[in-house]
C-alpha cells in the first residue's frame, strides 16, 4: 500500500507539471543554460551521483507553484552536465514520517549499494507537537523508480538535539563501511553528526564530527565532507553566521575517533545566491559541485517569493564547478570544462589600454554570454575599475574591483527594480602580475569568478532583454588589459 500511495502522489504531481509546463516555459525570466525545473519551486540539489553511465541530479521540488511548500524530489539525468533530461519524480510525501504540507521529503544524498541506487533523505512531519525530522531510505533497481524502505525512519534525532534541527544526510563509503553526516543543533550551536553503517539500514552514532563555537552559526544546512588530495573538505551553509552562504573548512578526518580538525577556512562564494552546495566524484576523478542559485535571506526582499513566482516558477542551479586544492590548502572552484560546448560567436581583443574612459565589451549576445578578462597589473595605474553588466541607460549590475584596498563588490542595487544589495569580498591579490576575471551571464543571473576561481560572487538579477549593454569603466588612471575574450552561450534548457 505504501508503494502504491507514493506512486499515486507522483502521478498526481506529474499531471500538474504536464498541465503547466508549456505556459511556464514562456516566462521571460527563464534561464537559457542554468538548470531549472519545468514548473514550480526548486531549492537544494540532492543525490548527486554518476550511476549506470549518466549523471543523476535530484532536487528539492514543489511542482505545484512557485514558492516553497510540500517537498518532493525531482530528478534529471545528463551525459555531459550541460544537457538534462527530466525523469519522473523520485520521491513524494506519502508516509506518516514525511507527509505534511510544510514538510515532506527534505534534502539528502545518494549512493550505490548492492547494485541499487539508494537515496537517504530527511522526512519531516508534524503531528501537532511541532516539526520532527528523521533520516529515511529509498532505493531503486533501475535508478528511476524508487521505493521507500519499510523500516523508515532509520534514524531519529538524538537526545538534546531539537527534533526540527536534524537534517540533510550526506552518505559515502570508506573502508568497507558506510558513513553519513547530517546537520544538527545543540545548545544553540551548529553541529555535524557522524554515523556509521555496514548495510545502509542500521546506523550507529560515532561522534560529533565538528561543531561551531558561535563563529559558524547555530545550524549547518546540507553539510558535505569529502577527500581532496591529501586533505578532507567539510562544507556547509551556516544559519546565523552573518552574510555567509556557503563555507568550506580544510583539514584532516580521523575515522577512528570520528573527528574532523581543520586549519583552513574560506568562502565558496561571496554572492547572495549560492546555497546548499553538494558534491560528488565523477568517473574522471573530479570533485564536482552544484548549488542552489538562491538563498533564504533574500526572500523577505520580495513580494510573493520573488518576481518569477508570477511566471509559475522560482529557482535554478549555479553552473557546475570543479573543486581543486591549492598548495596552501585553500580551494578554487572552476567551471566544468563541458560548459565550453555552449560557446558560439567568439570575439577577442588583446593589448587594450583604457585611460579614464568607458569601453563597450564586444559581445554577439549581451544577455547570455561568457566573458574572460586578464588585467596586466604591472602596467595598470588605475586604483579601481568596474564592469557594468546587463545595462541600459538607467539600470545595470556593477562589478567593482578596488586594487588599492584589495576588495571586490557586486552591486545589484540598480539592476532591475527588484534586486537589492551588494556583495563584498576581499581580493587576496596573490598574483601581483595579473588579475583574471571570468563571468557567466544568463537571463536571470550573473556569476563572477576572480583570482584563479578563489573569489567568486553569484547573484540573481531579473533584467529585461533590452538590458544588453556591457561595458568596462575606468574612472581614473590607466587600465591595461592583456586579453578580452567573449562568447555567446547557446540555450539548452528548453523548458
Amino acid at each position: 500500500m505504501s508503494k502504491k500511495l507514493m506512486q499515486e502522489k507522483i502521478e498526481k504531481a506529474q499531471e500538474e507539471i504536464d498541465r503547466k509546463k508549456e505556459l511556464v516555459k514562456q516566462g521571460r525570466m527563464r534561464q537559457n543554460y542554468h538548470f531549472m525545473a519545468q514548473t514550480g519551486w526548486i531549492n537544494d540539489p540532492n543525490g548527486l551521483i554518476y550511476y549506470k553511465g549518466r549523471y543523476h541530479l535530484f532536487f528539492q521540488y514543489n511542482p505545484y507553484y512557485g514558492f516553497w511548500d510540500y517537498m518532493h524530489w525531482g530528478h534529471a539525468v545528463s551525459e555531459d552536465l550541460v544537457h538534462w533530461e527530466y525523469l519522473p519524480l523520485a520521491l513524494a510525501p506519502s508516509e506518516s514520517y514525511d507527509d505534511h504540507m510544510r514538510g515532506g521529503c527534505f534534502s539528502g544524498s545518494a549512493i550505490e549499494h548492492d547494485g541499487k541506487l539508494f537515496l537517504m533523505y530527511t522526512g519531516t512531519k508534524n503531528d501537532g507537537n511541532g516539526f520532527e525530522q528523521s533520516q529515511c531510505i529509498a532505493y531503486s533497481e533501475d535508478g528511476i523508480h524508487f521505493e521507500k524502505y519499510e523500516g523508515n525512519p532509520v534514524l531519529t534525532a538524538p537526545p538534546n538535539v531539537p527534533k526540527d534541527f536534524f537534517r540533510d544526510p550526506k552518505v559515502w563509503k570508506h573502508g568497507g563501511k558506510y558513513y553519513m553526516i547530517c546537520g544538527a543543533r545543540k545548545n544553540n550551536f551548529a553541529q555535524a553528526l557522524l554515523y556509521c553503517s555496514r548495510d545502509m539500514l542500521n546506523w550507529d552514532f560515532v561522534n560529533v564530527l565538528a561543531e561551531s563555537r558561535g563563529e559558524w552559526g547555530y545550524m549547518w544546512e546540507c553539510p558535505d565532507i569529502y577527500p581532496l588530495g591529501d586533505k578532507y573538505v567539510l562544507m556547509f551553509s551556516p544559519m546565523g553566521a552573518g552574510e555567509r552562504t556557503s563555507v568550506y573548512l580544510v583539514g584532516d578526518l580521523n575515522y577512528e575517533t570520528g573527528k574532523f580538525v581543520y586549519d583552513v577556512s574560506g568562502e565558496i562564494d561571496w554572492g547572495f545566491d549560492y546555497y546548499a552546495p553538494q558534491s560528488f566524484e565523477d568517473p574522471k576523478g573530479r570533485r564536482i559541485l552544484i548549488s542552489w542559485a538562491n538563498g533564504w535571506d533574500w526572500m523577505p526582499f520580495w513580494k510573493d517569493w520573488g518576481p518569477t513566482y508570477k511566471e509559475g516558477w522560482c529557482g535554478s542551479f549555479n553552473i557546475p564547478r570543479e573543486v581543486k586544492l591549492n598548495p596552501d590548502h585553500t580551494l578554487r572552484f572552476e567551471p566544468v570544462e563541458e560548459l565550453k560546448t555552449l560557446r558560439e560567436g567568439a570575439r577577442a581583443k588583446e593589448e587594450i589600454l583604457l585611460e579614464e574612459e568607458i569601453m563597450d565589451i564586444p559581445l554577439s549576445d549581451g544577455v547570455s554570454y561568457e566573458l574572460k578578462l586578464e588585467i596586466d597589473l604591472n602596467s595598470t595605474t588605475a586604483e579601481t575599475f568596474s564592469l557594468q553588466l546587463r545595462s541600459d541607460n538607467e539600470r545595470k549590475t556593477e562589478v567593482t574591483f578596488d586594487l588599492r584596498d584589495q576588495s571586490m563588490q557586486v552591486s545589484r542595487e540598480h539592476a532591475d527594480g527588484w534586486s537589492k544589495g551588494a556583495s563584498h569580498s576581499p581580493l587576496k591579490m596573490k598574483d601581483r602580475e595579473k588579475l583574471l576575471v571570468h563571468i557567466f551571464s544568463d537571463k536571470s543571473s550573473i556569476e563572477v569568478f576572480a583570482e584563479n576561481y578563489e573569489t567568486n560572487h553569484s547573484c540573481n538579477i531579473f533584467a529585461d532583454e533590452t538590458q544588453d549593454h556591457n561595458r568596462i569603466s575606468v574612472p581614473r588612471g590607466k587600465l591595461k588589459i592583456r586579453s578580452l575574450e567573449t562568447w555567446a552561450l547557446k540555450k539548452v534548457m528548453d523548458c
